[in-house]
């Protein structure tokens, strides 16, 4: 009995030395398995199959051998700031308000919590590296007032090395569009900030084992501009790099479809192409091996059975289909992206390397993840725990999913996609992924689809009413 007083003493007070938050996260563990670690890895522009289906992607494709690939879940708003601040919050766009990149969401949400921040209140360590919340690329561009304390334990980023700026290049678009060049550069990965990135994490993971933890390594690439060391970009030989083709008999291109920057992109040159689908290939492997770094320190650390693995897109990208080069539409290609989740707390039965067919949104993430730690909504959330999916990958999902951007807004259902701009003053489209996949055949004002139109138009105007 004497001894049983003297270690509860010896707890008690080893918990009183510690601060708060961290000791939320040893009292929930006493007696009971550690909540589980979270490494959640976010790529930037990336598009659902990666870019084609030559891309080089081995450590992608370990990780979905561990987890469940969703194969068809979409992003809420298909630009950076407002896709990422959407699924950090679980709320919709049309809730934060934040439609932009030139927005911090803290200017009008200043005591929302966050997925990370809340992980923290609860005696996480929490780690930004990179790109979680939209920052820029540069050291200049880094926007230090959107480091967002509230949300992390530590905050880091990183700009290249000299060595790491130098190598063959060369400018496309004849440089009207400055973003638009690629770089086969200098140096190792870790002359590249993606490559610090991964190396931190690394250390992280190693320093933090024993602890709970969620680090979030938000990778750059393949987000212009276009820059991987050399190596990745002589897995793609340009003479084989295939070119996407539209359909000549396809319909008129709805005018607010693709953004206003579209003439840029009129006079390339099929070279100049498949240099630039190159360079996105190139910065696709980069980042693949840095998650695979990642993966390998958590085997290393023996913490591989005690995480939960997130790796997302935040939104897709076009590579040439409906002749545009980048996102911002609301296109299956910008609206979708990857996301793969590998949870050893899957209930037994659950098949690793499947993949779910069932709809899904990124704001799910939130409460899927929550669940998995054992922790309650700080505020209602706008999507639903992924969790069931999951446990079940052969399970429906959601019977919708919707997406915005400043031009319009669009549903996804199982076989439909409808987009409306300015509400349909400015057009309409309606797109049968049953017979057309690549969407080029608008039945918007085909008589035969009517109906079809006016109950998907009606989704939209609901989901606005009861966002």
């Amino acid at each position: 009995m004497k001894l049983f007083v003297k270690l509860t003493l010896v707890l008690s007070l080893a918990l009183a030395c510690v601060p708060r938050e961290a000791a939320t996260a040893q009292q929930r563990s006493v007696g009971k398995q550690r909540p589980p670690n979270i490494l959640f890895i976010v790529a930037d522009d990336l598009r659902a199959n990666f870019g084609d289906s030559i891309a080089h992607t081995p450590n992608l494709k370990r990780l979905a051998q561990r987890g469940v690939t969703f194969n068809r879940a979409y992003a809420q708003y298909p630009v950076c700031n407002p896709s990422r601040v959407s699924f950090l919050t679980g709320l919709r766009p049309e809730t934060t308000g934040i439609v932009g990149n030139n927005t911090f969401f803290r200017t009008k949400h200043p005591d929302l919590v966050t997925l990370p921040q809340l992980f923290k209140q609860h005696g996480y360590f929490t780690a930004s590296l990179g790109k979680i919340f939209h920052r820029g690329l540069t050291m200049e561009d880094a926007r230090a007032d959107w480091a967002d304390e509230k949300s992390w334990s530590h905050t880091r980023i990183y700009q290249a090395t000299e060595t790491g700026m130098k190598g063959e290049g060369r400018r496309l678009t004849g440089d009207e569009a400055k973003w638009c060049h690629w770089l086969a550069a200098d140096g190792t990965d870790e002359d590249q900030p993606d490559g610090m990135i991964a190396a931190e994490a690394v250390k992280l993971i190693q320093e933090k084992r024993g602890e709970s933890w969620f680090i979030g390594a938000g990778f750059h690439k393949p987000h212009d501009p276009f820059i991987a060391p050399k190596k990745y970009f002589d897995l793609y030989p340009i003479e084989k790099i295939p070119l996407a083709v539209d359909p000549q008999n396809r319909s008129a291109e709805v005018e607010f479809a693709i953004p206003n920057a579209y003439g840029r992109f009129a006079k390339f040159t099929d070279r100049e192409r498949r240099e630039f689908k190159r360079a996105y290939l190139a910065g696709v492997s980069f980042m693949d091996a840095q998650v695979g770094k990642l993966l390998d320190a958590l085997e290393q650390t023996k913490q591989l059975d005690n995480t939960v693995i997130v790796f997302i897109g935040d939104h897709g990208y076009h590579l040439g289909e409906h002749n545009w080069w980048n996102k911002d539409t609301l296109f299956e290609l910008s609206a979708r992206a990857p996301l793969i989740i590998s949870a050893p707390e899957a209930a037994p039965g659950a098949k690793r390397g499947a993949t779910a067919n069932g709809i899904a949104e990124f704001l799910d993430l939130y409460p899927t993840l929550i669940e998995f730690a054992g922790l309650a909504a700080p505020h209602k959330l706008e999507g639903v725990s992924l969790k069931a999916l999951l446990n079940n990958p052969k399970a429906k999902g959601k019977d919708a999913a919707f997406t915005l951007c400043r031009r319009g807004r669009s549903v996804r259902t199982d076989r439909w996609r409808y987009t409306e701009w300015d509400q349909g003053a400015q057009g309409e489209e309606l797109y049968d992924h049953q017979h057309d996949p690549g969407e080029y055949r608008n039945l918007a004002n085909d008589a035969q689809w009517a109906s079809v139109k006016v109950a998907l138009k009606q989704r939209l105007q609901l989901a606005s009413v009861t966002k």
